[in-house]
């Protein structure tokens, strides 16, 4: 089983102890948000393979990388760097701060620990197609060589979503708009294609999870890789495929 921490919140930037505390108690408890139902998940070695973690903060969870990697644990990191202007990310550091993060991730487990997410593309007249073809291209370029793929996802604009973009909009003076799917098809090729110059293979996600399933494990202790042509990307051998995606878990 693969747990996803989490898709819900960041729980590398701001539940890092509870995340330690849940690892070592073997267990943690996981309310349905739709139902309410509680779910008791299994976080020993015998039920999980390996976690995958999201964050745009992953600076204070280091501590707790180094121990899972001394541990022999498994990981991925999905780490989202779009550098928006203030008025979309009005609590996010600044993406020079998480290219230096995935950089020292890349330089203490390697290049395939971190997956580079610019995520959610957001078409506003403050961040425009020219806004995200050139910040893809300055981007890439600093991550080249920490990171080996980006994915490319536009927003999913909820009730919720549409409610919070809008006041943003009205509080700091943008306009937005959800662009028909064929924009959005040629916008992301177009991303795709000026990510792929910097050496970068973009993939188009949703959310991650179909992706989850076809993780391999990277050695005895180290991350993942993402397969190529059926085979493990750094084709070491005794390197193990996880389980499906129908065995993945979000806390």
């Amino acid at each position: 089983m693969i747990i996803s921490a989490s898709y819900r919140t960041d729980i590398p930037a701001f539940y890092g102890r509870w995340f330690d505390h849940r690892l070592e108690a073997g267990e943690c408890a996981v309310d349905n948000p739709y139902s309410g139902r509680r779910h008791h998940i299994r976080l020993d070695r015998d039920a999980v393979d390996g976690f995958v973690f999201w964050t745009r903060r992953v600076r204070p969870f280091m501590a707790t990388l180094e121990r899972l990697h001394g541990d022999g644990w498994p990981f991925l990191v999905q780490y989202t760097v779009t550098g928006y202007p203030r008025a979309l990310e009005t609590a996010f550091a600044g993406w020079q701060h998480a290219v230096d993060d995935i950089q020292a991730i890349r330089d203490r487990y390697g290049p395939q620990v971190a997956v580079w997410r610019y995520d959610p593309i957001l078409l506003t007249s403050l961040t425009p197609p020219s806004f995200h073809r050139d910040q893809i291209d300055r981007l890439a370029s600093k991550l080249s060589g920490a990171t080996d793929e980006v994915v490319l996802s536009f927003a999913h604009f909820y009730r919720k979503t549409r409610r919070n973009v809008g006041q943003a909009g009205r509080r700091s003076g943008f306009t937005w708009r959800d662009p028909e799917a064929c924009e959005k098809r040629v916008l992301l090729a177009e991303l795709g294609a000026i990510a792929s110059k910097h050496g970068l293979r973009p993939a188009r996600s949703s959310d991650g999870t179909a992706r989850a399933g076809t993780l391999h494990r990277c050695g005895p202790s180290v991350g993942y890789c993402r397969p190529r042509n059926n085979r493990c990307c750094q084709r070491q051998p005794g390197w193990l495929p996880v389980l499906p995606v129908t065995r993945h878990r979000r806390l």
